[in-house]
């Protein structure tokens, strides 16, 4: 059981000083595993109800008798299943004595974060689970890991083929027994069409009415599929950010899959070679590493942009903090280049810096503000 040291003691911290912590994420990247090396290293009792399993919701069945009297740490998995204990852990976490600290996980961000939002504002911290990112693996394994992406039990596969297999098996489940779990009624066979197009849209612009065109449905039905992805936290909204300029800028936000082994399962790409010849392999890269880059800032959802105006300029990530602005591009070359679009969005956007992030191993000064940085220093780099 690989130990993800970071993440157990980010969430370690959340709980001195909140009664409540969700740890969020999506199907099989983690949580429980994280959850029981939680519960490893407490001191006390630990109680843990899987609200997948018939005989725990039995037991939740009265979540105040069930839950009133326990003491220590108490675990409960696959919250989104039971959204009526929300309430019950507000009075909970209100008891002047704190007997029990509640670590809740949650496989689908919109209906946990609805719920939990109503009753636990102020008692409740939230915990972002990603899959592995470069500085969790070795470095040799880097290539491995954009080519499986970074769910655990695809990366620690026994070879590329037993990888290639857990993911589609994963789609499979994912599209024919999650989602109804979810009360999401789509066929199966319709998201997974959609899912696919996300996929060869990856890093691009969306556009509901291409996309529903496509599909032959509304474009209503379309924003509601990725929606459901994206709640689901199989695919990365990536919004727009409007600078006070006077250029025309992109209103719309663009799509990712949000792992690179599903996009490459996706994209029917099994191995290194497939992928590397493949026309969306730049794209591929960028979401990759702009993921490691959201996660080694700590960067929040509505603190993540990219920017683009319809005469050329762009830049892929950038990341608003106060009065501050970090920028990222993605480069799938060992020695990326300055470019004029780089300098544009630079001067415009005011950035404090620019990074540059590609897979080679030399980190370059290119400009005053803008460095070239391979994706195996980022955690070693201060980005913010």
């Amino acid at each position: 059981m690989t130990v993800r040291a970071e993440h157990l003691s980010r969430v370690e911290a959340l709980f001195r000083d909140f009664p409540v912590v969700a740890i969020l994420g999506p199907r099989q990247v983690g949580k429980t595993t994280l959850a029981a090396q939680l519960a490893a290293a407490t001191a006390g009792a630990v109680h843990t109800f899987d609200l997948e399993r018939p005989a725990d919701l039995r037991k939740l069945a009265d979540p105040m008798l069930a839950l009133e009297d326990l003491e220590g740490l108490v675990i409960l998995d696959e919250i989104q299943r039971l959204p009526d204990v929300f309430p019950v852990l507000r009075v909970l976490a209100d008891r002047p004595r704190r007997r029990a600290r509640f670590l809740v996980l949650g496989s689908a961000s919109q209906e946990l974060l609805a719920q939990s939002s109503e009753t636990l504002a102020g008692r409740i911290a939230y915990h972002h689970l990603p899959g592995f990112q470069p500085w969790e693996v070795a470095p040799r394994q880097l290539d491995r890991l954009w080519l499986r992406g970074g769910f655990p039990r695809s990366f620690l596969a026994r070879s590329d083929e037993a990888s290639w297999l857990w993911r589609e098996e994963f789609v499979q489940t994912f599209l024919e027994r999650d989602l109804p779990q979810f009360q999401i009624r789509v066929p199966a066979t319709t998201m997974r069409r959609f899912w696919t197009m996300v996929a060869h849209f990856h890093g691009q612009i969306w556009n509901a009415s291409d996309f529903a065109r496509s599909l032959g449905q509304s474009d209503q039905s379309a924003r509601r599929y990725l929606d459901v992805l994206a709640a689901t936290m199989v695919v990365r909204v990536l919004p727009p950010f409007h600078a006070n300029l006077k250029k025309r800028q992109v209103k719309s936000p663009k799509v990712y899959v949000a792992d690179s082994g599903l996009l490459h399962a996706l994209l029917g790409l099994p191995t290194l070679e497939a992928l590397r010849g493949h026309a969306r392999a730049g794209a591929s890269f960028e979401g990759h590493a702009m993921t490691a880059a959201i996660e080694v800032m700590r960067a929040r959802p509505h603190e993540c942009h990219f920017w683009s105006t319809y005469s050329g300029a762009e830049l892929d990530l950038l990341v608003v903090r106060g009065d501050r602005r970090i920028g990222c591009e993605f480069k799938l070359s060992s020695a990326p280049a300055l470019t004029p679009s780089m300098t544009i969005a630079s001067d415009d956007l005011d950035l404090e810096h620019l990074w540059v992030i590609h897979p080679g191993k030399e980190t370059i000064r290119l400009a005053p503000k803008v460095t070239a940085l391979p994706l195996a220093k980022l955690a070693s780099t201060p980005l913010w």
